[in-house]
């Protein structure tokens, strides 16, 4: 096991658990080559770090390896899609423990429009909810954990959204029967679904007599979900330059969050 270097430790730290959990997606392959001489271990902790208190990546404490070493790594993760195959396997893992097939057959479909940094590609204006920036899709399965995510400038409809989503869901999980979504979603989204895809899309309908705010059945879920993307500090605005680099802070919060709940399902004693 590769050795934390002495310091105090921070609540985005991973554990030596799971740092057994992530170790394989993340050493380096054997054979020539030249040898790494950064610790890969604090390159994620720094990664955590950042994704956890929203700092930037010049501002990383002192005690972390060179940001640009952080970074490096950063983006060569997201280039090979190391940080897809961790979300992957992660998913699977927990839903097994809790007694699921590894793959869904259902899911929840849903956005969240966020305000961006000034420097950042691909912005918008969305008109309902009034925020000038970007715009998450997310489909999750029915435990809120994150299957795919998709990120457009906020003016992007939602159902426009939905679509490119529908479609990877049709390569990505092969089990999904059923989809749902809130109303923002009927209408053209449903008639493609119908026409193009394997499984239902089932929108869930506010009751007519609602007043004020009320749980919707199976929506409630998705919307958990990002409310867990709000612990993360980084994911509060939309700082990163790049859609790309967008997802991928996503996919980061999601991880961090999914490691804490394999250790607790597997590990209970441990869970701290």
């Amino acid at each position: 096991m590769e050795a934390t270097p002495p310091r105090k430790p921070y609540a985005s730290d991973l554990s030596d658990l799971e740092w057994e959990i992530v170790e394989p997606f993340v050493k380096q392959p054997p054979g020539k080559g030249k040898k790494r001489t950064v610790n890969i271990r604090e390159v994620l902790n720094a990664i955590f770090y950042i994704n956890k208190t929203g700092c930037q990546w010049h501002m990383l404490p002192h005690e972390f390896p060179d940001y640009r070493h952080v970074n490096y790594y950063y983006c060569l993760w997201r280039r090979k899609g190391i940080w897809d195959a961790l979300l992957d396997a992660l998913r699977r893992d927990i839903r097994m423990a809790e007694g699921r097939d590894g793959e869904p057959s259902g899911a929840i479909l849903d956005s969240q429009s966020v305000k961006t940094d000034h420097n950042g590609e691909e912005r918008g204006f969305d008109g309902g909810k009034q925020v000038k920036g970007r715009k998450r899709h997310l489909v999750v399965d029915t435990l809120g954990l994150i299957l795919l995510v998709l990120v457009t400038r906020a003016s992007i409809q939602d159902r426009d959204g939905g679509v490119e989503l529908c479609d990877e869901v049709q390569q990505k999980a092969p089990r999904v029967q059923k989809i749902w979504a809130d109303s923002a979603y009927r209408g053209e989204l449903v008639e493609y679904v119908a026409k193009w895809c394997r499984f239902m899309l089932e929108i869930v309908k506010k009751p007519a007599a609602q007043h004020g705010f009320q749980v919707h059945p199976i929506r409630w879920i998705v919307e958990r979900t990002l409310g867990w993307l709000n612990w993360y500090r980084r994911l509060s605005k939309d700082y990163e330059k790049t859609v790309d680099s967008s997802e991928t802070m996503v996919k980061i919060a999601s991880i961090r969050i999914m490691l804490r709940r394999l250790i607790a399902d597997v590990y209970p004693m441990f869970n701290i």
